[in-house]
């Protein structure tokens, strides 16, 4: 069980680095917690919404606040696998294979508009993500710790694109939408940036910070009927079970693999630290189970039919699933 001041120490950094995003992606305080969070979770983050919404700018922003090596990666329809990984190429007098690493090897990786790339290109660095290392010609390269990547995905213009597969899906924590501002927010945009540059920022914790948060999250404690919901949330998603509401069994085809629960788990954890709290509780499952799930469910052609996406199914899910199952 975490100790109260350890639950202290570790709210300051986390409160610095949300302050220090919210400088960058104005008015958009929930993208930040669950960017955070996932941060925290070491989880990867799938970022969705129209361009110019400044989704770049909050992955560079993110990297400055860690002081970590950061490197964008701008998917196209040629991008090559070697492209990201690396390669070998031909050195020295002795003409030797030496590996070169490839943009990947940072700490923090925007992977731009991901679904322009092929599928081969997109499973290159999804490999990555879950492995945490590239093979090359055989030979294995570990990835630098932390490692992070934050991809983007532009839900217009969608011709001559390649969406990734629910599988690949699987391996982001979250899926956060960024939605578009207000008239406020563009005022004071106008004010306050000249050019619409980003404001200057200096890290707010360093490598050993960071391996610390990580540590205090792991020690959150998930109670047993906390556990309990996740699973029962997780098994309600499978339109094939009982407890599935109606919504889940007229919409959805497939529904979320234990990967979800583990997410669900991880990120409430690091939730909990950011408030302050030394165990789970139900608000923090049911606050981050929307991000979670919105991209694991493959839904049927009925939901296609009826405009029922996952948002709407989720919810009515967070509906029909009680906290306590009562005897």
């Amino acid at each position: 069980m975490l100790q109260p001041n350890d639950v202290l120490a570790a709210g300051e950094p986390i409160s610095m680095l949300k302050a220090g995003l919210n400088k960058v992606l104005l008015d958009q305080t929930t993208v930040v917690d669950r960017v955070v969070d996932a941060v925290i979770a070491r989880g990867h983050v799938l970022l969705e919404g129209l361009p110019g919404l400044g989704k770049t700018e909050l992955c560079k922003g993110l990297a400055r606040l860690l002081g970590l090596p950061f490197r964008r990666i701008q998917f196209t329809p040629d991008l090559l696998p070697g492209d990201i990984t690396g390669t070998y190429v031909i050195e020295g007098e002795r003409r030797d294979f030496v590996f070169r690493p490839g943009p990947i090897f940072a700490s923090v990786v925007l992977a731009d508009e991901i679904n322009r790339s092929s599928p081969k290109t997109q499973a290159a660095l999804l490999e990555a993500m879950q492995e945490r290392s590239v093979t090359v010609l055989g030979n294995t390269h570990r990835l630098p710790e932390p490692f992070f990547v934050l991809a983007t995905q532009n839900p217009i213009e969608l011709e001559g694109t390649y969406p990734l597969p629910e599988a690949q899906l699987d391996r982001f924590l979250f899926r956060v939408q960024v939605p578009p501002v207000s008239a406020a927010t563009l005022a004071r945009l106008l004010l306050e940036r000249v050019r619409g540059a980003a404001p200057e920022l200096e890290p707010v914790l360093d490598a050993s910070g960071l391996a610390r948060l990580f540590a205090l999250s792991d020690e959150v404690h998930l109670p047993q009927p906390v556990a309990d919901f996740i699973g029962r949330m997780v098994e309600a998603t499978d339109p094939a079970r009982p407890s599935a509401p109606e919504g889940v069994r007229r919409f959805v085809r497939y529904g979320a693999s234990p990967r979800a629960a583990l997410a669900m788990a991880s990120s409430a954890r690091a939730l909990a630290l950011s408030r302050g709290k030394p165990n789970v509780g139900f608000d923090e499952v049911l606050e981050v189970a929307p991000s979670v799930l919105n991209h694991r469910l493959v839904l049927s052609y009925e939901a296609a039919l009826e405009k029922a996406g996952p948002q709407q199914v989720v919810a009515e899910l967070l509906k029909a699933v009680p906290e306590v199952v009562r005897a």
